[in-house]
């Protein structure tokens, strides 16, 4: 059995491409006990993430020293005048022309490291899904393309490629020692970041795939999902079926930055607004224009908006309300007067993000539908939420990724300056790991108002990028200019980001209210989490596990 570096392979958990990586693992690994195979898998834990030389896939080395460089192209190919095609992302790449780059990348580290002559790089097509008819087109020679047709010969082929008897090579040692060490480069951060959204943006999507195909009438439905289970995707796609249809739609939430947020995603065309701007912006058109400086503006809003007559291009096809867990009953009557005859009505919401600890929005007669998968955190962050916030609440773990090591660091007191240089150091941690500071959220626990951060421009370096608390003239929420956000739990609840700093992580016993904001905080990270508590925080999570 031939070694394969690195050696665990066989543990790890894939899916998509990766999975027909692994099934060609096993067959390189019948070549005999001298060769060795580098593998650049895309590994599914988040950390390990690499691949060997560019888009190389495999990198095999017979015992003279001589490097077979095997790149594979799972899937559907084109065979067309220009060569053999790959589709990536709605994008032809030629397959000739990417092997080609590959080699002449690793020619030329090959050189650098040994000197030219004293080492031999091959080349090997490996399509184990697709049959290649015409391999004149192609641009690689035909006894260099192993297809569908001859996939179990992988092993001969390779054989025949690099003969086990050659003389070795005067670099062959050195080959070896050069390969492992490139396998041990820390993975580019920035690039799994990238990965990890495309990839849980397709899984997390099962639920605005399915949850459209439903059909009743009147068309009333709640979905309460956990964190994570693909929401506002389905608010999003909600949103495009109705424009598409050349129908109107209204798309209500209870935070503004989610709104702000989802008015980035969305089809232009449809009218984004939290419940607050939504009542603002019916009531001035009604001639009531809101005084933003008042007090007491909000309470004022909400029921003046209740009482205002609805003028008809105020009225919509459809009408979806997110963080519908922050709705208070009264809204529910007040909104219905927004949905035409015949409207359909979407109400998402989640439990565990009840902050407020508000009821249950009575919704008699509705449909309901449960989702409890998230796919946005690494399972291993989630086994850690259930740890924390007690294993009866239902969070199942949809994601591949695993191994993100959520990061735990404590402060002595509750002083201002401990709580400062403690985050300071975890953001210092977040770069040293790779993340950019566009990468980075910090969440204060406490909330705005009790954080010590709100009034805090910058920590060291890094310039902080957070709500003035001020409005301007058009109801518009100011913010202070910064390269890393700053936000409150209760303000980034819908949002996510790759890395999470949950700081000012305190309280003086754990209880409900805790639980939920540690949930909320914590599967806002889609890659890393790191908590920043006091000692006594820390060691009540300690107790919980």
């Amino acid at each position: 059995m031939a070694r394969i570096v690195p050696d665990d392979w066989k543990n790890m958990e894939a899916t998509g491409a990766a999975v027909r990586e692994l099934d060609t693992l096993a067959l390189l690994a019948k070549l005999p006990d001298d060769y060795t195979v580098y593998h650049g898998v895309h590994w599914t834990r988040i950390n390990e993430g690499f691949s060997v030389f560019g888009e190389a896939d495999f990198v095999v080395v017979a015992p003279s020293g001589r490097v077979l460089v095997i790149e594979q192209k799972a899937g559907f190919l084109r065979e067309t005048p220009a060569g053999l095609m790959k589709v990536y992302m709605q994008k032809e790449r030629n397959v000739a022309i990417q092997l080609a780059r590959t080699l002449e990348n690793l020619h030329r580290r090959f050189t650098a490291a040994f000197g030219a002559g004293t080492y031999r790089i091959e080349e090997l097509l490996y399509c184990p899904d697709y049959t290649v008819k015409d391999a004149s087109i192609a641009g690689v020679p035909e006894a260099r393309i192993v297809d569908a047709s001859r996939r179990a010969k992988l092993p001969s082929v390779v054989l025949d490629i690099l003969p086990p008897d050659e003389a070795r090579f005067e670099a062959s040692a050195r080959i070896h020692h050069f390969l492992s060490d490139e396998l041990a480069l820390t993975p580019d951060t920035n690039a799994l970041v990238g990965q990890a959204d495309m990839l849980v943006t397709r899984l997390s999507g099962g639920l605005a795939t399915w949850a459209r195909r439903l059909e009743f009438q009147p068309f009333r439905l709640r979905v309460i999902g956990t964190a994570g289970s693909g929401k506002t995707q389905l608010a999003v796609q909600v949103m495009r079926d109705t424009v598409a249809l050349g129908r109107s739609v209204l798309y209500v939430c209870f935070n503004r930055p989610l709104a702000d947020h989802i008015r980035l995603v969305a089809p232009p065309e449809a009218r984004i607004a939290n419940y607050h701007q939504l009542s603002a912006s019916v009531t001035r058109d009604a001639g009531i224009p809101p005084d933003f400086s008042q007090p007491n503006v909000f309470a004022t809003l909400e029921e003046r908006f209740a009482n205002v007559e609805i003028a008809e291009h105020w009225k919509f096809d459809v009408l979806i309300v997110d963080e519908g867990q922050d709705f208070q009953a009264a809204w529910v009557d007040a909104l219905a007067r927004l949905l035409k005859p015949g409207g359909a009505w979407w109400w998402l919401e989640d439990p565990m993000q009840n902050l407020y600890f508000r009821d249950p929005v009575p919704l008699p007669g509705w449909t309901t539908l449960r989702e409890t998968t998230n796919y946005r955190s690494p399972r291993d962050l989630l086994a850690y939420i259930r740890r924390i916030v007690g294993r009866d609440v239902r969070l199942d773990a949809g994601s591949p990724f695993d191994g993100s090591e959520v990061s735990l660091s404590t402060y002595e007191n509750d002083h201002p300056d401990e709580v400062i240089e403690a985050t300071k150091r975890a953001i210092t941690q977040a770069l040293a790991l790779g993340y950019r500071k566009q990468d980075i959220a910090v969440l204060s626990f406490r909330g705005r108002e009790g954080s010590v951060l709100t009034s805090v421009d910058q920590l060291g370096p890094h310039r902080l990028r957070s709500f003035t608390g001020t409005y301007d003239l058009f109801g518009n929420p100011e913010y202070r200019e910064g390269d890393v956000l700053l936000e409150s739990i209760y303000r980034f609840k819908g949002q996510s980001a790759p890395c999470v700093i949950l700081t000012e992580v305190d309280f003086d016993s754990f209880d409900e209210q805790v639980a939920r904001k540690f949930f909320v905080g914590a599967t806002r990270a889609t890659m890393k989490l790191i908590v920043v508590a006091s000692e006594r925080a820390a060691h009540a999570f300690d107790e919980q596990h």
